[in-house]
């Protein structure tokens, strides 16, 4: 009976999740969790049961989008001119973060972060920090970034962006024209 159990379990996940998915890209990161349970036939309970948090269920919804993001990383580490590389990966994650609506909350810090700033509480994040910090590491290394930025600055400034700009009539036009008025003072140069 066992062997069922888990077989079942792994059944309501992933119907769970399918159903999450799509009522995240209609609603939001505010998609009725209660919606989810009835859309997947299951009780409130066994979404509870797989995901505790609504946290937790965006970050489900959000992996295969920072897997992706992530490979998009590891493909512009000996992408020519360092700064370039970095500022292509931070448009991908601006342009994810507008077009798939609960990524940026999925990312968002809610508060239980411990004084350590422990980044690695939110797996999302965790795997967009470990991402670009590489691309980060050879744009300060080139001059192109000031000392002290990290991964999680800009991560959370895209954030805020995103956040920003969700109800705009052109939410990726204008986060990226808010994107590139923060990159211009990023640069020790001043660039853009």
């Amino acid at each position: 009976m066992p062997d069922r159990q888990r077989a079942d379990a792994r059944r309501n996940y992933a119907r769970i999740l399918a159903v999450a998915e799509q009522e995240v890209a209609a609603h939001g990161a505010g998609a009725s969790l209660e919606q989810i349970s009835r859309v997947a036939g299951v009780g409130s309970a066994t979404v509870r049961r797989h995901f505790p948090t609504r946290r937790a269920l965006l970050e489900a919804v959000s992996h295969q989008r920072i897997e992706a993001l992530s490979a998009r990383a590891r493909e512009l580490e000996c992408h020519g001119d360092g700064r370039d590389a970095l500022l292509e990966w931070l448009g991908d994650v601006v342009a994810y973060c507008v077009a798939a609506r609960g990524l940026a909350p999925a990312l968002a810090y809610d508060g239980t972060e411990t004084e350590t700033g422990s980044i690695h509480e939110n797996s999302c994040a965790a795997m967009l920090n470990e991402a670009g910090e590489p691309l980060l590491r050879r744009a300060a290394q080139d001059g192109a970034v000031a000392d002290g930025v990290t991964v999680a600055d800009l991560i959370a400034l895209i954030v805020g962006i995103a956040l920003a700009t969700e109800h705009h009539p052109d939410p990726l036009a204008r986060a990226n024209r808010l994107f590139r008025l923060a990159i211009a003072g990023l640069s020790p140069r001043g660039g853009s």
